[in-house]
């Protein structure tokens, strides 16, 4: 049923009130702006002339300004290194008044930082300084002290998955039990090389490509869509799937249920960094703010339509989903949303 607007205040008045922990990747994005006049006599490339720069959360820390964006209070776990970048990332951590408490450092890593050098609207390319070997056993054990401490105080958990190394095969599996001990949420961005480790969760949320990797087929036609989503929620024993399609919108996949497709309600499209982070949080956020499942696909449809047309990573409030929301119910967008996908 399509969402009204009576109900989005309902949710958006519930979202903001719970706290939500994200574990998985924290990462430190830079980026480097500049213009382009001319090209390097040395290769036949672009010399850019660097005329500003600018550093922001990225990976799991970027979710967690998300979540404080909207009102919720996150609990951001996960390792960092002993270097310069950490330092900076605390820093903008503190900036965004997000707690850096829970992070473990971890001298044997140094903290990724992902920089993209962006002349004019166009990224020239991009560099990554990373290590991706998994936790060993003792800073696992932390992570997971820090985790269990918290437990009892949290209505939902975010796996942000990079495949950087810090979301083990047994720090998964002992979080999962955990949550499912005590009723939590549990949504998950995935690693397409980790899919089948996130079984039982909540919520999984691949885009097509890598719901596609982890089934086995290409999703090219609607019969493939139906195919992979309903087989990876069998497969997984998940509550639900939400495969994000690009400029096709989302599906959600739910037990026991039809799937619901939600076209995308994206204006402009200026740079897709980031959107995997704000559908993540925008969709537990709606769930915590009472929101069933295909009401917070709704929600986080439209978080990712504000997000995509801002450069870089972007964080959106409650405010801007509601706006966006009522925008697209005035225009019928949201009547659109059918148990037919259009491909």
């Amino acid at each position: 049923m399509p969402l009204t607007t009576e109900r989005i205040h309902q949710i958006s008045q519930g979202m903001g009130d719970s706290k939500i922990l994200i574990l998985g990747d924290v990462m430190l994005d830079e980026y480097l702006f500049g213009t382009v006049s001319r090209i390097s006599p040395e290769a036949p490339v672009p010399i850019v002339e660097i005329t500003s720069d600018k550093y922001l959360l990225g990976g799991s820390a970027n979710v967690a300004a998300n979540i404080k964006a909207l009102g919720d209070e996150p609990i951001l776990l996960g390792t960092v290194g002993e270097d310069e970048a950490s330092v900076k990332l605390t820093q903008l951590l503190k900036e965004r008044r997000i707690s850096g408490d829970f992070i473990v450092n971890d001298a044997s890593r140094r903290t990724t930082i992902k920089t993209r050098v962006i002349a004019g609207n166009q990224q020239v390319v991009r560099t990554d300084r990373e290590n991706l070997h998994e936790l060993d056993s003792e800073i696992e054990r932390r992570v997971l002290d820090r985790f269990k401490s918290v437990a009892d105080e949290i209505s939902a958990v975010i796996i942000s998955d990079y495949g950087k190394g810090v979301i083990t095969l047994s720090l998964l599996k002992q979080v999962i039990d955990i949550c499912i001990e005590k009723d939590i949420f549990v949504a998950v961005d995935p690693k397409e090389t980790h899919f089948h480790n996130y079984r039982r969760v909540s919520v999984i949320t691949p885009n097509h490509h890598e719901a596609g990797f982890a089934y086995g087929k290409r999703i090219r036609t609607e019969a493939d869509l139906l195919e992979v989503g309903n087989g990876l929620l069998e497969k997984l024993d998940a509550r639900s799937i939400l495969i994000t399609r690009g400029a096709d919108g989302m599906s959600i996949f739910r037990s026991g249920e039809e799937p619901t497709h939600i076209p995308t309600f994206a204006r402009k499209v200026y740079d897709v960094t980031g959107a995997g982070d704000t559908v993540i949080a925008t969709f537990v956020s709606a769930v915590c703010g009472g929101g069933d499942l295909v009401e917070a696909a709704v929600v986080a449809n439209a978080g990712a339509g504000v997000t995509v047309a801002e450069v870089g990573t972007a964080a959106v409030t409650v405010a801007q989903l509601r706006a966006e929301l009522e925008h697209n119910i005035k225009n019928g967008n949201l009547a659109r949303a059918t148990s037919q996908p259009q491909i």
